[in-house]
């Protein structure tokens, strides 16, 4: 796994759990810049380092190298910090509607796209 592609899933967890950089600094001591350096695939964190960030995310290690398709899609299309974010939100809890409620939910979000 890159340095980039590990950053990009820290930094995708970390959204999914509604956590900034510095809630990540307070929970493991590392510096901020530093997670910011590691989210970027600037620096490349050590395997200790990586516990301590999934300690934090309340999460096993192994999860950093699970593929995900979704949230690798997701990466692949240069989307903002805050898109990402909206569509982590809206995967976690579409993962709770039932299929009739998906499909309304998803003639909704066409119905808003196609009058903005």
């Amino acid at each position: 796994m890159s340095n980039l592609r590990i950053g990009a899933t820290i930094r995708g967890f970390r959204l999914q759990k509604g956590l900034s950089q510095g809630d990540i600094e307070k929970r493991t001591g590392l510096l901020r810049c530093y997670l910011s350096r590691v989210e970027n695939g600037h620096t490349v964190p050590s395997l200790e380092t990586l516990h301590k960030i999934a300690g934090a995310l309340e999460m096993p290690l192994a999860g950093f190298f699970v593929e995900d398709s979704l949230q690798h899609d997701m990466q692949s299309q240069s989307l903002s910090e805050e898109e990402l974010r909206f569509l982590i939100q809206i995967r976690r809890y579409a993962s709770n509607l039932s299929d009739s409620d998906r499909k309304l939910l998803l003639a909704m979000i066409r119905k808003f796209a196609a009058t903005a």
